[in-house]
């Protein structure tokens, strides 16, 4: 067993535990399962990772408190490390160079605290891509047909109940703000994906939609697939169904608000299936009770306070809800398991990580491969890496790679 070097897993795998444990010939395994964040943060404190170089962070270690009112007769809790903020990334060891996060979203880690501290962090964007898509497909018809009511209705023993004529999607315009997905980089064929932007278009078009999108960047016309570039306001009063695929941060949170919605053509349907808050959803309730009709209705995967759901939201037939489950089938959750995983070998092997998060991409690019690891003889190894902000990082892992 390699000495001298640790990666550690807080809270769980659960598909891939054989792929899992074959790290213990690059590394010695770690592992926080369950617990709570002071058990964690005492851990880093006594020592306990001080050889920890990188963490494998499930998708669960965000500890969240559903109080009893929110879902069930029951309280639930997940008490795991809490989100990565500030406070926790002061504290992780110091020999910590990487961080392999479980999740397209990464809004719950601090990742200016990683990057001043000089540790580099991935996400799984691609491997959620076709779930993610297929779901934001299935609240856009829902959400044109306004099905929330016959669903109700049907199972309340009533029939159709109340239900209104709906739209098909054929000759509507769909308009996708973000483009989803990672940038062009090469990938193994294992976890190598369409862009989600491009994975829902392709399911739009097979409907008769034509398709629309506005980002940070234009695509080349061979991404484009026929997909027409505009800026964001014609976005907002050209699209039929504005879907939301790109990430949370502080220049995305509450995008679409009252100004946003103000702009939007009259009778628009919105779908959700990225991150809560990019929608105030106080503009969006005023919205869908506006006598404009700004928004006819809307599907929503994702909420602005998780697991708590604005109470006008819940009791509005024209909503579509979906309690976050775009990626819950077991063929996403397994390819977002192995690419945490690939990321984890990349960075081990080769001190590169193949799905770097966007902030820190460019930054890191050309220090990719600039990790220097020094072992002596008795299996302390210090890992000497520059980067371009802060000078050396002092970050010196050992083991053999």
């Amino acid at each position: 067993m390699p000495s001298g070097r640790s990666v550690l897993l807080i809270g769980d795998i659960t598909h891939c535990r054989k792929e899992w444990q074959e790290f213990s010939q690059l590394a010695t395994l770690k592992e926080f399962p369950t617990g709570s964040r002071q058990e964690f943060l005492a851990n880093c404190k006594n020592g306990r990772y001080d050889d920890v170089i990188a963490i494998y962070r499930s998708n669960v270690s965000t500890a969240v408190c559903i109080p009893l009112h929110a879902l069930s007769s029951f309280p639930l809790f997940l008490t795991i490390t809490g989100p990565f903020d500030a406070e926790l990334v002061r504290a992780l060891p110091k020999s910590l160079a990487y961080i392999c996060h479980n999740g397209a979203g990464y809004d719950n880690i601090d990742t200016t605290a990683c990057s001043d501290r000089g540790i580099r962090v991935s996400s799984t964007p691609i491997a959620v891509n076709n779930a993610t898509a297929d779901i934001t497909i299935f609240l856009m018809l829902g959400a044109l047909r306004q099905a929330y009511v016959p669903i109700s209705a049907i199972r309340a023993g009533q029939w159709q109940g109340k239900t209104k004529l709906g739209h098909d999607p054929q000759m509507k315009v769909l308009g996708i703000l973000g483009m989803g997905g990672i940038g062009r980089q090469p990938l193994p064929l294992a976890v190598a994906k369409f862009k989600l932007m491009e994975t829902v278009s392709r399911r739009a078009k097979v409907f008769g939609m034509r398709v629309i999108y506005h980002n940070r960047n234009r695509l080349s016309p061979a991404l484009e697939e026929g997909a027409s570039y505009v800026s964001f306001d014609q976005l907002l009063a050209q699209s039929d169904v504005l879907s939301l695929n790109l990430s949370l941060n502080a220049s995305t949170r509450h995008i679409i608000s009252h100004r946003e919605f103000a702009k939007m053509k009259d009778g628009a349907v919105i779908v959700n299936t990225a991150r809560g808050a990019l929608i105030d959803e106080k503009a969006l309730v005023s919205a869908l009770k506006s006598g404009k009709q700004q928004v006819s209705s809307a599907g929503l995967d994702v909420y602005e306070n998780e697991p708590c759901i604005e109470p006008e939201l819940l009791d509005n037939p024209k909503v579509m809800l979906l309690p976050h489950i775009g990626t819950a089938t077991y063929e996403t959750q397994k390819e977002m398991e192995l690419l945490v995983l690939e990321n984890l070998r990349s960075c081990l092997q080769s001190g590169k990580l193949i799905t770097p998060i966007p902030e820190q991409r460019d930054a890191w690019k050309n220090q990719a491969s600039t990790s220097i690891v020094k072992c002596n003889g008795n299996g302390n190894c210090t890992s000497g890496r520059h980067n371009g902000r802060n000078g050396h990082n002092g970050h010196v892992f050992h083991g053999h790679i």
